[in-house]
């Protein structure tokens, strides 16, 4: 084990785009757990848009990161001292390490609690298909969205880790689904891959018109990760009582001034559809319900996921940083050297 404990900590809230000069590097003394706590070396970082609204300083599901606190995040490790009963070194597990080599955690339930790997399960599936992301396209998609066979669902941020995933789940119920994705190679792998029914390619296509052309019965189901102008064209095509799951809205989270909701709310009221948004962390009491299924469609072969898994300490910052430039396909993580 080594003797210093790298982190990347918040050095100032972010005005518009977030980068590496929202973070500090500082080097500390590696922790020593308490009666009852566990200490784990960090081994693979999650990244996810979420990320940016912990850094504002404004009421939320989560505490703001503090100034001067190291960096939140969801991370898979590997224990190294354990003064707890059920944990022993060497046991992998899940938790919410932050952007760090070492850190302390009590064993409670939770994304940021300390849960066990699965037998036999790739390091990184449980900061990706197995984890937030793709818990929030189950429950985001099954409880919200309830798609039913025949329907037809429309996801942006189709080629993203939890888009990919919702959208695949709503195929296996029985129903059409568009994704909504920028650049010919995400759309590609949606078609193939994927095997979404049709594609939008938002960089080059005009989405309201694709939409309607794709979606001549209206959409029932709209799972949105992005929010403005995508929203407000989804909205335009809603069919009778269609469901409109809220699960992010990336589009705007680097916005130095508010941005407008969209203009045709009242398309909800005409339809007699819902708007609903949701956290996951309201499902973690669910997991066990969800993790079995994901990886019997998984074995089957029926559910693909990517993972995009950039490498090195130094890098940390600039990978959250890929997440608002589209360059990641898939699950954002990070191996650390």
């Amino acid at each position: 084990m080594a003797n210093v404990n790298r982190q990347w900590v918040l050095a100032k809230r972010p005005h518009g785009k977030v980068g590496k000069a929202n973070f500090e590097y500082r080097e500390g003394r590696v922790p020593k757990p308490g009666d009852g706590k566990v200490l784990v070396k960090n081994l693979y970082l999650s990244f996810d848009p979420t990320q940016r609204g912990w850094m504002e300083d404004r009421p939320s599901y989560l505490p703001p990161v503090k100034i001067g606190e190291v960096m939140r995040a969801s991370s898979v490790g590997e224990v190294v001292v354990s003064n707890h009963p059920d944990f022993v070194p060497g046991d992998r597990v899940l938790t919410g390490g932050g952007w760090q080599d070492y850190c302390v955690v009590a064993p409670t339930g939770g994304p940021f609690g300390l849960n066990k790997l699965p037998a036999g399960v790739p390091l990184t599936m449980p900061l990706s298909v197995l984890g937030v992301t793709g818990l929030t396209a189950y429950f985001g998609m099954l409880d919200l969205g309830r798609p039913k066979a025949g329907e037809t669902v429309l996801v942006s941020g189709a080629a993203g880790a939890t888009g990919s995933i919702a959208g695949q789940i709503a195929r296996l119920k029985g129903c059409r689904v568009v994704g909504i994705a920028g650049g010919e190679d995400k759309c590609k792998w949606l078609k193939k891959q994927a095997r979404f029914d049709a594609v939008i390619d938002y960089k080059s296509e005009d989405v309201d018109a694709r939409i309607g052309k794709l979606c001549p019965k209206g959409v029932d189901v709209f799972f949105d990760n992005v929010g403005g102008d995508i929203l407000e064209a989804a909205l335009n095509h809603l069919a009778m009582r269609a469901r409109v799951v809220l699960c992010g809205g990336i589009s705007s989270y680097n916005a130095t001034k508010p941005i407008p909701g969209p203009t045709n709310l009242m398309n909800l009221v005409i339809t007699r559809s819902r708007m609903e948004g949701f956290i996951v962390i309201d499902y973690m009491d669910r997991m066990h319900e969800a993790i079995p299924a994901l990886l019997g469609w998984i074995s089957a072969g029926e559910l693909v996921y990517q993972e995009d898994i950039q490498e090195g300490f130094k890098n940390i910052p600039d990978t959250l940083a890929r997440l608002f430039t589209g360059k990641n396909i898939g699950k954002q993580l990070l191996k650390i050297d």
